[in-house]
């Protein structure tokens, strides 16, 4: 069932979805070469607890983390840890906060030290994906008016968008419907309604869309082991066009 905000319940979400951003803000501030994604998971906790929100991720189905932290070719769900930020690394932050019942949900793909052109590319093409899915976000269209400008501006560039996870509503719950692909065709799908909130998240891989779960039931790697990227944000539906409220 897709739920339908009202302005209080709109008004409630701005502040979740402000301390998301902030969070996720402060992540790429302080991501750097040498800082083990351990540390860097306990610097984002830290800072989400001290707004007095929640991190939304810490035990969500059992995921050990406050943030999800993938770097190259893990596209989502990596697991903070030992392992050790390198110069050239991508690394996918992906967080929430939960405060006075509300989530906000975003992520950001952030250039550790100097990266590849290569690289730099993806990010972009990827970030860019993300603003042509907001776009659509207009009451009147369809869930698949969002896939569909996704995918053509990722495939015109020669990515791969990954099917298996999709983005998604947002509200008192992390996940609720509906699902929103980073696929798809236009004017297909549920009709989007003022009062909608829902996680808009382009996963684009270099190469081949099909992507791995490792032993850890978490970790998600490309199937080619080449690089993927992740860009999200939670966008209010309004009469007014789109709103993202994750901007910090």
């Amino acid at each position: 069932m897709i739920s339908i905000k009202n302005s209080r319940e709109l008004t409630a979400m701005r502040d979740a979805c402000r301390i998301s951003a902030e969070a996720l803000q402060y992540a790429g501030e302080i991501a750097k070469a040498g800082m083990t994604t351990g540390e860097l998971d306990r610097l984002i906790r830290g800072y989400i607890e001290k707004q007095g929100a929640k991190p939304s991720f810490l035990g969500y189905g059992g995921f050990p983390g406050s943030a999800c932290l993938s770097i190259n070719e893990t596209v989502i769900h990596g697991i903070p840890g030992k392992r050790v930020l390198k110069d050239g690394d991508i690394l996918s932050v992906d967080v929430g906060a939960f405060y006075n019942g509300y989530h906000g949900d975003n992520a950001y793909t952030f250039p550790i030290g100097n990266i590849t052109e290569e690289a730099q590319r993806l990010l972009d093409a990827t970030r860019e994906s993300l603003m042509k899915g907001i776009e659509q976000a207009v009451a009147g269209n369809r869930v698949g008016d969002i896939g569909a400008a996704v995918q053509a501006y990722v495939e015109e560039r020669g990515y791969s968008v990954v099917r298996q996870f999709v983005g998604h509503g947002v509200g008192t719950n992390l996940h609720e419907d509906p699902s929103v692909p980073n696929f798809g065709t236009a004017g297909r799908g549920p009709r989007l309604l003022p009062g909608m909130t829902i996680a808009i998240e382009p996963m684009v891989n270099q190469g081949v869309s099909e992507v791995e779960i490792l032993s850890d039931g978490w970790t998600t790697v490309t199937k080619d082991r080449k690089l993927s990227a992740h860009f999200e944000h939670t966008v209010a539906i309004t009469t007014d066009g789109p709103v993202i409220l994750t901007l910090p």
